[in-house]
């Protein structure tokens, strides 16, 4: 509604409060009729009171000399409540948008956002909802979703979120990145049967009981598809159930698979040649036969320089040589043997040190535990620096090859955002049915992370998601109720900072 001062023939003024709805304007209220100019004035003060008080206008207006302060406290008695929910709107648009409200489910919608926004235990995440989003969701009522989340709704979300990746990809997925992690829990190993076992972590947490988190993530780091495994698994037997039931569950056809040598064993290559997928892996070119080391180290060190030979059976080695990787190849090492130097300058070793893992390969054990620093094998190890391999069964150019394998890294990022950002572990569940169910939700929210990363820049925002979620903290929305009984809402950017992110709420 709005206030319209219309000339009539005899030169006087009418003041009418005008609606217009559906393109029609249909008069609600007149004033009267003034003569004069202020005559006009006073009427539009009336016009302004009315539609203040009685009219139901749906904003607040301050400005202007003509509002008193009773005016102002009759606004603010009418605020019914004040939320710093604008980080729920801007992801819970981009949760639609992935597909994701198809779940039904608006525990887990709140659940994913929150974990989004303020990544906390499920008690603290209860009343985070309540106190910032005004949702009304006991830590019991979380608990009892979770069980029921428990392996019922994995594959909708998984084929969802496939969906929207190929959507955005072009419609055809043809990379695909396989890497694994674990999550640990505040707690010993359980019972054998139990998921939580001891095995080798990757957070340096040996005493605590764990899983493994196997990830497959497209080009450009978009999610597909995850899966949980026994603490104690080894790593590499986890590649090929998921892949082969990716590929089951969502017909895929003309991808490569790109992997990191550590989950390359020689079964889980001949496992991918039956299954005929291409692939671009990791090669350990230190433990290659005598003819292609040799081969390596005649190489010309030039920098960027990338050679190939064939490998048999249809593979392929890309090799490369770069100058800032032999540098810090270079640098790793001497650090390593410094701590060497440091902790066996006695010449004696403790019994909980004797391995062989990382720089410990250049410890030599004498009779008992005395050792020795090999520099031999220090200048061997030297010789390597700077050399990578690949092996690949694909037609990919080998500058082709070592950029894809390159982009193994959006798998470590997902990872990182997902342990850092969203706070995956530690875990603090026990059942297996809860644990799956907190792996979904993150899994969930890391989607929604990385589509709001890849929207921000089409809507003129060159920001990072975390900068624009703490930005999106400080915005207020005010309820107010109006005289007819009705309650709008107005959220309100008060900072030019606020501003900048204005856009997203006209998602």
């Amino acid at each position: 509604m709005f206030i319209r001062k219309k000339k009539n023939r005899s030169g006087t003024i009418s003041v009418i409060v005008v609606d217009k709805s559906r393109g029609k304007f249909r008069e609600v209220k007149k004033f009267g009729v003034a003569s004069t100019d202020e005559e006009a004035d006073a009427l539009v003060k009336d016009a302004q009171l009315w539609l203040r008080r009685y009219g139901g206008m749906q904003y607040l207006d301050f400005d202007g000399t003509d509002k008193t302060e009773a005016d102002i406290d009759y606004a603010l008695s009418h605020i019914s409540k004040f939320l710093l929910n604008a980080p729920q709107t801007i992801l819970g648009r981009v949760y639609d948008s992935i597909g994701f409200d198809k779940v039904g489910d608006d525990i887990l919608r709140h659940l994913v956002i929150a974990r989004c926004c303020e990544p906390q235990s499920k008690l603290a995440t209860s009343a985070y909802l309540k106190s910032y989003f005004d949702e009304d969701i006991s830590h019991f009522q979380i608990y009892r979703y979770m069980d029921k989340l428990y392996n019922t709704r994995q594959e909708l979300v998984q084929q969802i979120s496939v969906e929207h990746t190929k959507k955005i990809l072009g419609g055809k997925i043809e990379i695909m990145f396989y890497d694994v992690t674990t999550l640990y829990f505040e707690a010993s190993p359980g019972p054998e049967a139990d998921m939580r076992q001891a095995g080798f972590s990757k957070d340096g947490k040996s005493k605590e009981a764990q899983i493994v988190l196997g990830l497959l993530v497209s080009e450009d780091g978009y999610p597909l598809s995850y899966s949980i495994f026994n603490g104690s698994q080894y790593e590499g037997f986890t590649m090929i159930p998921v892949i082969d039931d990716f590929v089951r569950k969502f017909s895929l056809k003309d991808f490569v698979v790109v992997a990191d040598a550590g989950l390359m064993s020689s079964k889980n290559i001949e496992l991918l040649k039956s299954a005929q997928y291409k692939y671009v892996i990791g090669a350990r070119i230190k433990n290659e036969n005598v003819k292609i080391r040799d081969w390596v180290l005649a190489l010309e060190k030039e920098d960027k320089k990338v050679y190939e030979t064939s490998h048999g059976d249809g593979e392929r080695l890309v090799v490369s040589y770069s100058e800032k990787r032999a540098k810090k190849d270079a640098y790793n090492r001497n650090k390593g043997v410094e701590r060497l130097r440091k902790s066996f300058k006695s010449g004696k070793i403790t019994k909980d040190k004797i391995n062989k893992r990382g720089y410990n390969k250049f410890l030599e054990i004498s009779k008992g535990v005395e050792v020795t620093i090999n520099q031999e094998k220090i200048d061997e190890d030297a010789k390597w620096d700077g050399l990578k391999g690949y092996i690949t069964n694909t037609d990919l150019s080998g500058e082709d090859v070592i950029k894809q394998y390159t982009g193994l890294w959006v798998v470590e990022r997902a990872f990182r955002i997902s342990k850092g950002n969203l706070e995956m572990r530690p875990m603090f569940h026990f059942t297996e049915r809860r644990i799956e169910a907190h792996v979904c939700i993150c899994f969930i929210a890391y989607k929604v992370y990385k589509e709001l990363q890849r929207l921000l820049p089409s809507y003129g925002i060159h920001m990072s998601v975390d900068k624009v979620l703490k930005i999106a903290k400080t915005i207020p929305t005010v309820y107010v109720k109006l005289p007819n009984g009705k309650i709008i809402n107005k959220t309100l950017f008060l900072t030019d900072e606020q501003g900048q992110i204005k856009p997203l709420f006209d998602m």
